[in-house]
């Protein structure tokens, strides 16, 4: 609990206010929103038209590249230019590896971003045994190195965004902390003491990753130290290189709406692989969650934690069959009248017949289970297809073999049968506290589904999952959400990935259960896989880590990341990084099996995990010579036989 105000009630950790042009950060302000351009920095048209997109889409900073001196200099000409036009919003320089384009960009901009691993030290991914000597002495090499430009930064008011990132730590923090949290944190501390050394206190701080889990527990583990320090700069949150579309937003919900649910985070960016000003109506969606919490009911506090908050480790549960102990979650899904009247209806939730071969063919996002309420389906569904029903029904249908029931807590208590398989027992986070869900007699093969009416959703079913750990049983644990969504489904997308998916990266939930009968049953089943494959606890797909695109961006990252997901997207085991430029690419390869990475005009370099395979790869072959990497390396499936 000390990394945050508290567990069990919304409170916004309260950082010092830092001033970014007209537009302060942190303190009482709101949760800023910022995007960042993607094209070519000197061309001052360009990027001063999709400013203008970002701003009117409602951001409050717009973020620029200035990879050069010449960049950072340009930036005088957009900031005019945008201020000719009646724009005030305040600029914010991106720097990686030039000292002196920070310097120059701190002279014109309201608030540079360094990135500690790629702006003073090495990174050639060396393993060398630092002595404490030599640690020290690299230190005062940076120290040297940054404080130039900290001093600039004092002389003309602008603030500064030490931005760690987990795949650019450098060779040193990674010799003496490895690739951890732990890392990326004393990374970025480095650098304020330097900042703090100078009297310099306008600093944001992030500390951003690909993967959600490794994200968030750097997050937590940083704001632990603060206090520690007697510190409390404002954050920036993120998820670096999320992705497109659906994956991406589910990704960003996930990591951006675990650390939001417990107060902390200043600003926001969605880093998607899409046009910039798209990035602005989803973090809306997100804040919008935290607004106006007025339903929130009061939540039991916590007198024992057993959640390592720091570090990923799942619930321990005794398995049922496929749910619960060393299983990969399951998907529950609930039938429509469509899908009960329709071989379509089924066919759209991965489950198809093929008439020509009488035979279902059943997808790697199928449900593991599918809810039917007191209805079984209109034809023969398939005989491995495991059904759910209400307690009454099941008990008099006499189908027992792949049906199961649905009881609540006084059909269960008063059961005349249960099931010798699965007996799934539905009860709200409060009914956890009382004494006769204390007092089961019959837990055999019993697996709990959770649900709450708490808008603070999240908070109420982690209490109750501390509840249940600390009673000590260990039966597994669905996690059910309903939505009323009224046809939007990036609202529920976002919804359900915070509330659920917030949850599977603390190591809690055996299954997943989501619920909105304005979205369809297809739209749900693939967006509780992606919930799965974002918090990295069941893999269905294959999954791309791409960036966002920026002046830096050597190709067009969209088309590119296109042409890879069309040859690739059966690899379902395989993770496949997408990088516009040097800057994050080798690192982000530590956690992806595959690297397509810019390296210059029409140019690309070939990655295997972090090692270099292939250099200078023109651009219209680089897509085949991955494909053929991936199949020199023994990782490759055909179409159809995965």
């Amino acid at each position: 609990m000390n990394y945050c105000n508290s567990l069990t009630k919304y409170s916004r950790f309260l950082t010092r206010e830092v001033k970014i042009g007209d537009v302060p950060l942190g303190g009482n302000n709101p949760v800023r929103i910022q995007s960042m351009t993607t094209t070519d920095t000197l061309d001052t048209i360009a990027t001063v038209e999709q400013s203008v997109r970002i701003i009117k889409a409602g951001a409050d900073y717009v973020r620029i590249t200035a990879p050069s001196i010449k960049d950072a200099e340009n930036l005088s000409e957009i900031k005019k230019e945008l201020r000719k036009k009646g724009f005030n919003t305040p600029l914010i320089a991106d720097i990686h590896f030039t000292p002196n384009a920070a310097e120059t960009a701190a002279r014109i901009v309201e608030k540079v971003r360094v990135n500690p691993g790629n702006f003073a030290d090495k990174k050639k991914f060396e393993i060398i045994d630092y002595t404490d000597s030599q640690y020290n002495e690299e230190l005062e090499k940076i120290y040297k190195k940054f404080s130039p430009l900290v001093k600039i930064c004092k002389e003309y008011g602008t603030a500064m965004r030490i931005g760690t990132n987990h795949g650019s730590l450098s060779d040193r923090i990674m010799s003496r902390y490895g690739d951890t949290p732990s890392g990326m944190v004393e990374s970025a501390l480095e650098f304020v003491r330097i900042c703090e050394d100078l009297n310099f206190h306008q600093i944001v701080l992030s500390m951003k990753a690909s993967n959600p889990q490794v994200m968030v527990s750097a997050y937590r583990l940083l704001v632990k130290r603060m206090i520690e320090l007697g510190m409390n700069y404002p954050l920036h949150i993120g998820v670096t290189e999320a992705g497109e579309g659906e994956d991406g937003r589910i990704k960003s919900a996930i990591g951006i709406g675990s650390l939001l649910e417990d107060g902390l985070g200043d600003t926001i960016r969605v880093s998607l692989t899409e046009e910039p000003e798209f990035e602005i109506p989803v973090c809306k969606k997100i804040i919008e969650r935290y607004s106006a919490r007025t339903n929130s009911k009061k939540i039991p506090e916590i007198t024992t934690n057993p959640i390592n908050s720091f570090e990923y480790n799942k619930r321990v549960t005794e398995p049922v069959e496929i749910i619960g102990g060393k299983n990969v979650p399951v998907v529950i899904l609930s039938a429509d009248e469509y899908m009960m009247k329709s071989l379509e209806g089924l066919k759209e939730s991965g489950y198809e017949f093929i008439e020509a071969y009488d035979k279902w063919i059943i997808n790697d996002i199928a449900p593991d289970f599918i809810y039917l309420k007191d209805k079984d389906f209109n034809y023969q569904s398939p005989d491995s297809l495991k059904k759910i029903f209400e307690y009454n029904f099941w008990l008099n249908s006499g189908d027992s073999g792949n049906s199961f029931p649905l009881f609540t807590i006084e059909e269960y208590l008063n059961a005349e049968r249960y099931s010798d398989r699965f007996n799934f027992l539905k009860i709200t986070a409060n009914v956890v506290y009382s004494e006769e869900f204390k007092n089961l007699s019959h837990t055999e093969n019993l697996v709990l589904i959770l649900e709450t009416d708490n808008e603070n959703a999240f908070a109420g079913l982690r209490r109750a999952f501390i509840e249940i750990i600390n009673s000590g049983l260990k039966a597994p644990v669905i996690i059910l959400r309903k939505y009323v969504s009224v046809g939007d489904s990036e609202r529920f997308l976002i919804d359900g990935s915070v509330d659920a998916g917030s949850l599977f990266i603390e190591g809690l939930g055996d299954g997943i259960w989501l619920q909105d009968e304005n979205i369809s049953p297809g739209e749900i089943n693939r967006c509780s896989f992606g919930i799965l494959q974002a918090s990295r606890t069941r893999i269905s797909k294959t999954e791309y880590i791409s960036c966002p695109s920026c002046g830096r961006t050597l190709f067009n990252l969209q088309d590119t990341t296109a042409k890879i997901r069309k040859v690739t997207s059966h690899l379902k085991d395989i993770k496949i990084g997408i990088m516009g430029c040097i800057v994050n690419g080798p690192g982000e390869m530590a956690d992806a099996d595959y690297g397509y990475v810019g390296s210059g005009p029409g140019k690309i370099t070939l990655y295997k995990g972090k090692e270099i395979v292939k250099r200078n790869v023109n651009t219209h072959t680089a897509v085949d010579e991955l494909v053929k990497l991936i199949k020199d390396n023994g990782d490759w499936v055909n179409p159809g036989t995965s």
